[in-house]
């Protein structure tokens, strides 16, 4: 393997932007999945909760207002037991909590090497750069560790949402910015 401390500053900058790039293409596909795996566990406790508490009601209301009811009211009760029993197994909540919180994390890598790669990297001596990728990467690694892997489902709707602009900003289309003060062109994307 080649010395990389002196190989040309330019030829090593393209590789740490070439890696940078790499590195928030990866955070943000993660973090969409992660996000998709946090509407999935969102839906998982609507769909369990939802019944559990209705059914547990119904069967209430049964054993209160019929005393010829008890077996409907049994039966309507074992059922939201044991929808509740598959709510305490599947701890839908935490897992969305969970997931939602890893793609935040995500979205922090993402924006970290964004912003290294477009403001820093231009201006830092190479060494210094290198030691932020360096550090953006374990941090990258260590979310990976930490994060449930994905279904394909949340896998493919991250894509989908990728691919109809759901991870790009205004400035990166060339659309005009506007604020309460000011009407500004953006630049176009790089």
């Amino acid at each position: 393997m080649a010395d990389t401390s002196q190989a040309d500053p330019g030829v090593r900058r393209a590789a740490i932007a070439d890696e940078l790039r790499r590195l928030e293409e990866s955070a943000m596909y993660s973090a969409q999945m992660q996000f998709e795996t946090g509407k999935h566990w969102r839906g998982v406790h609507l769909m369990l909760g939802i019944p559990t508490g209705l059914l547990a009601a119904v069967a209430g209301t049964t054993v209160l207002v019929e005393s010829t009811g008890r077996v409907a009211a049994g039966i309507l009760a074992l059922v939201s037991a044991g929808l509740s029993a598959i709510m305490t197994t599947v701890n839908a909540p935490q897992r969305m909590t969970h997931a939602t919180t890893c793609a935040n994390a995500y979205l922090e890598v993402q924006t970290a090497a964004r912003q290294a790669r477009t403001v820093d990297l231009p201006v830092l001596p190479v060494d210094e750069v290198r030691a932020v990728l360096a550090e953006l990467t374990a941090r990258r690694d260590e979310q990976n560790r930490a994060a449930d892997p994905p279904g394909r489902r949340a896998y493919r709707r991250a894509q989908a949402n990728i691919r109809h602009g759901g991870q790009t900003y205004a400035v990166d289309r060339g659309l005009t910015v506007t604020t309460s003060d000011t009407t500004e062109p953006s630049a176009p994307a790089p």
